[in-house]
């Protein structure tokens, strides 16, 4: 049965080639099953001219369906917004997460930094360095410090006197 049922969607023959075929089929199928008594079943194609109907339109079931699009526009608005938010919190866990490790980078870099920097300013390599470099420690006197105020009779390699503004 299901093989003669494909023969109606067959493309490229036309109607009346595939009723006729149809029916063909179904009287040698009924020839079988009645051992030689034969009632012939046919099928007869009817057309309808439905472009004269016009449906009237229900303004119950039209305000029915403008309440119904409403709400489902509504619940799909409100499930979207929760949707966005849920997923930018996310996305900013996940944001601070990966911000926290880079302090924590930095934090370690800048001990490394403060590590090193203590390293190379202690005292003793420093005179060490010095020492292989071929230089002495300084002799009393050779030393002038800013803020100390010099003698005034000793001996002075450059002075910087302010100028008054003239006017």
């Amino acid at each position: 049965m299901a093989a003669a049922t494909t023969t109606y969607f067959e493309a490229g023959r036309s109607w009346n080639a595939r009723v006729t075929e149809r029916n063909t089929e179904l009287l040698a199928q009924q020839a079988l099953r009645r051992r030689g008594v034969r009632t012939p079943e046919f099928y007869f194609a009817k057309h309808f001219d439905n472009t004269r109907l016009v449906k009237a339109s229900d303004p119950v079931r039209a305000r029915e369906m403008r309440s119904f699009t409403a709400a489902v526009t509504m619940l799909f608005s409100l499930i979207m917004i929760y949707g966005l938010q849920h997923f930018s919190a996310i996305e900013s866990s996940y944001r601070v997460e990966s911000e926290k490790q880079i302090v924590e980078q930095l934090r370690e870099e800048n001990r490394q930094l403060r590590l090193s920097e203590a390293q190379l300013t202690q005292p003793a390599r420093i005179d060490g360095m010095a020492r292989q470099l071929g230089l002495a420690e300084p002799q009393p006197g050779q030393v002038i410090h800013q803020t100390a105020h010099p003698d005034a009779n000793a001996p002075v390699l450059a002075q910087m006197a302010p100028v008054a503004p003239s006017m």
